[in-house]
């Protein structure tokens, strides 16, 4: 297993849809059985589950994974404060998706009205 301060030394994410449970945990430096407490504990965890409750999580849940270790293990972060800190950055990326939409429909309705003063 590799040492909580070597994320950097995390091998590359294959370009693959879905990872099982134990190519996470080696791709992750955790464990399954920290995977499957993490799913528990952090809302963001939704591998998608298939025949036999197998799980496959995509992509974006290695990244996941991988922000909650280093928050855990190299920030030194609890449990409710790396989920605390994961809902912030999620409400943040909300809130700049919604600017960037009002802005958009701005923007949208100037040129229309442009266009009707013509």
């Amino acid at each position: 297993m590799l040492e909580p301060g070597n994320n950097s030394e995390l091998p590359p994410i294959p370009g693959k849809r879905y990872f099982t449970i134990g190519e996470v945990s080696e791709l992750c430096g955790v464990k399954p059985h920290v995977l499957r407490y993490w799913e528990q504990e952090f809302p963001q965890l939704k591998p998608v589950k298939r025949r036999g409750n197998r799980r496959y999580y995509q992509r974006q849940d290695v990244l996941v994974i991988r922000q909650i270790r280093s928050l855990l293990y190299e920030q030194g972060f609890t449990i409710g404060g790396a989920r605390n800190r994961l809902q912030g950055e999620e409400a943040r990326d909300d809130l700049t998706q919604a600017q960037q939409i009002v802005r958009q429909v701005r923007t949208e309705l100037e040129e229309i009205l442009r266009i009707l003063r013509r």
